[in-house]
């Protein structure tokens, strides 16, 4: 199970830290990341882990957000600064599972997803 957090409207250019809760799930051995998905558009890969630890970052958000986990807490986070109203969309944390790898962005990769949590920037 997937359980975001920390959703909500803000202003451009603030600030939002989103969390994601994984329970069953032998959490770290798995690709696992962050996808959003715009109003009419379709769902892309914004920030995720592969499952050797390398970080992979959308060109459209590098430099402004920050993604990092907990294995302890087995919390996966997102830190988004400089928010644009472009990043309003329903962010999802998702976690690969055995199936094909089609990229680390490419959300045909993650085979489990949270419920989402929308981040609206006005």
């Amino acid at each position: 199970q997937l359980v975001e957090s920390g959703g909500g409207s803000v202003q451009a250019g603030g600030s939002l830290r989103l969390s994601c809760a994984a329970s069953g799930y032998t959490y770290d051995i798995y690709c696992m990341g962050w996808v959003r998905q715009a109003p009419g558009k379709e769902r892309e890969g914004v920030a995720t882990y592969g499952s050797g630890g390398s970080i992979t970052y959308a060109d459209s958000v590098k430099g402004r957000f920050t993604i990092s986990k907990d294995n302890v807490k087995n919390t996966l986070y997102l830190v988004m600064n400089a928010l644009e109203p472009e990043d309003t969309a329903m962010y999802y944390c998702a976690m690969a599972g055995t199936g094909f790898f089609y990229g680390l962005l490419d959300p045909r990769t993650y085979e489990y997803w949270g419920q989402g949590t929308q981040v609206t920037v006005s």
